[in-house]
């Protein structure tokens, strides 16, 4: 009775499935983390931290109320590295790559299952609009890649970083864990760091830097883009407009975002104001690349000038593409929303993109995901302004890098009070289960209506 109950929950709601699911695991990881064998000198961590960082882990975040590199002890950091790789790859998307392995074969519920993980789209009972980037027969193949992948760049870029960290002065154990830890990181866009100097002490690295940039790039482009590139890179014309949007998308931001930053910060003292031409220019491209979902910093974000940080919030905000290790509102909401702007100026009748034509209902799913998105903020931020009474811009800063899941930080979160850790762990949790689910699973079922009231336009701008 309890599995044929189970089931049905998961075949009538699996966002709600993926609310529990995720909620099961920071309860367990907090658990965990509450265990003295999980902190370096065997104390009891508490209970807001244990919780703040177990969120944190699940939802890929990067923001911590503790030091990553001293507080926990070789266990607590397992459990980091375990976490950050269950919640960058996706829950259900996890839980569905064991079936496959465990029974050679995947049924149609466990393919539903992962295509809502895969594509928000999917939330809702019923058909599925046409075009979409990973169709119902291909989610076995792309289980295949996400796992494949995740661990092909995870390696490779690990012992890439290796001469790095034996540069730096780390031994051998030393070198190829710190290499393993940082490119999961990158890869899940989480931002922690295993050495006390963070990212920091790698400033002047560039080759480090840059791997840590190929890995935060490729994982937030989502696995339906990473599937498609790797099965027709050549054959771009048969790319679909998912994949086409977000990889346009993605560049178009990754070059603003560098430029913004080259402009508000190259006369900067604290930050790039005593670099030369070359570093400035390759550092506002690793901001750029950061600020997305990344998490790392070579700076004091609290350095940053004003217009910095929010051009900053924006681009955390947005964040990077769907059914990827990033957070925010992803790229492809942002592109239909302008190609809804564009249409609307033109007097089209209806939104194109690549000879594509693309449904209206796709637009009203775009707009819910911003509103939620902001309102979310709107309110962390009033409460976490109420109970620390810091500015405006600090607070806001770490709220959209909770709510987008980035990790980056002015400093603001390692002081908060309970109460506001407590917040920043539920604005992680709303942001990283993503709005459109959240809603879908807070909403009542979509409802036949067989009639159609009279219509009446109010006025708008």
């Amino acid at each position: 009775m309890i599995r044929d109950g189970l089931d049905a929950f998961v075949r009538t709601s699996p966002p709600r499935f993926a609310i529990v699911i995720f909620a099961g695991l920071i309860l367990l990881f907090t658990l965990l983390f509450s265990l003295p064998i999980a902190t370096a000198d065997r104390s009891v961590t508490p209970l807001h931290d244990a919780l703040f960082t177990a969120v944190s882990v699940i939802c890929v975040t990067g923001l911590a109320t503790v030091d990553m590199a001293t507080h926990w002890s070789a266990f607590g950091n397992v459990l980091v590295y375990i976490g950050v790789n269950i919640g960058g790859i996706g829950v259900l998307t996890i839980a569905s790559i064991l079936g496959l392995a465990v029974s050679r074969k995947l049924g149609l519920r466990a393919r539903l299952i992962a295509a809502s993980d895969s594509n928000p789209g999917r939330i809702h009972a019923g058909p599925v609009n046409e075009g979409q980037a990973v169709r119902l027969g291909e989610v076995g193949s792309l289980l295949v890649t996400v796992a494949a992948s995740a661990l092909i760049i995870e390696i490779v870029i690990a012992v890439l970083m290796i001469p790095s960290m034996l540069a730096a002065g780390f031994d051998w154990w030393s070198s190829l864990w710190h290499s393993f830890y940082y490119s999961a990181m990158a890869f899940t866009n989480t931002g922690f760091s295993p050495n006390i100097e963070g990212t920091a002490q790698f400033a002047n690295d560039f080759w480090f830097l840059s791997l840590l940039m190929v890995g935060v790039f490729l994982g937030s482009l989502g696995f339906p883009v990473i599937y498609t590139l790797a099965r027709s890179w050549r054959k771009p014309r048969k790319w679909s407009v998912h994949v086409k949007l977000t990889l346009v998308t993605t560049v178009i931001l990754f070059v603003a975002g560098a430029a913004a930053f080259l402009l508000l910060e190259y006369n900067n003292p604290r930050t790039y104001g005593q670099l030369e031409a070359g570093p400035t220019i390759f550092e506002s491209f690793f901001m750029s690349a950061m600020t997305r979902s990344g998490g790392f910093a070579t700076i004091d974000m609290a350095d940053l000038n004003g217009s910095s940080l929010l051009v900053s919030g924006m681009l955390m905000f947005i964040g990077g593409g769907s059914a990827s290790t990033a957070g925010g509102i992803k790229v492809t909401t942002l592109a239909v929303l302008f190609l809804a702007a564009f249409a609307e100026a033109r007097g089209a009748p209806a939104m194109e993109a690549f000879g594509r034509r693309i449904p209206r209902d796709i637009l009203r799913l775009a707009v819910s995901v911003v509103l939620w998105g902001a309102t979310i903020v709107a309110v962390a931020s009033i409460a976490i302004l109420q109970i620390t009474k810091e500015p405006f811009d600090y607070v806001l800063f770490d709220v959209i890098s909770a709510f987008a899941t980035c990790g980056l930080t002015t400093g603001l979160t390692a002081d908060l009070p309970p109460s506001g850790v407590y917040i920043m762990a539920a604005t992680m949790f709303m942001g990283r289960v993503g709005t459109v689910t959240l809603a879908a699973a807070l909403a009542a079922s979509q409802k036949r209506q067989l009639f159609r009231r009279p219509e009446e336009r109010p006025i708008v701008g």
